[in-house]
């Protein structure tokens, strides 16, 4: 069938797998906090904005993820991939902080220290970094091989 189809219908045909990818994606996203902020809600109590913070990460990361998928199979997915791993990196270091809370309950005071948790988060938001940076130097590797044709194989 797809194969039957004239060119102009195959590529209407991909953006519309593409749309529907990338709302799957984001439906599927947007489920996973809706179901995990019913978890987390008593916890904005202790901390000011913390409904605020979630809710702000989870909605530009959802743009991000839809953005990407809207522009599969092009360099621009791999920029937003990119940027997506960065946008971690930056939002936790600017949500977080130093990594130090104090939180009052009652007539005591804590100090909570997650510096390790933020040092965590951090690196695996590099390491998603560096994925992104590796998969577009394979997108434009594979690019090139198109470009010059086969390349002989050396023996």
């Amino acid at each position: 069938m797809a194969n039957q189809l004239k060119p102009n219908q195959k590529g209407k045909l991909s953006v519309l797998q593409k749309a529907l990818k990338a709302t799957i994606k984001g439906t599927i996203l947007y489920v996973a906090y809706f179901v995990l902020s019913q978890f987390l809600s008593p916890l904005s109590e202790y901390v000011p904005g913390f409904q605020q913070i979630i809710e702000t990460f989870v909605t530009v990361y959802i743009i991000l993820i839809i953005i990407a998928e809207l522009t599969s199979g092009s360099i621009l997915q791999h920029f937003f991939n990119a940027a997506k791993a960065l946008f971690i990196v930056a939002y936790i270091a600017a949500s977080l902080g130093t990594g130090t809370f104090n939180l009052t309950m009652g007539t005591l005071s804590f100090a909570v220290n997650i510096q390790v948790f933020l040092i965590i988060a951090m690196m695996l938001g590099l390491v998603g970094l560096a994925k992104s940076v590796m998969q577009t130097i394979n997108y434009l590797n594979e690019k090139a091989e198109l470009a010059l044709g086969e390349v002989p194989a050396y023996t």
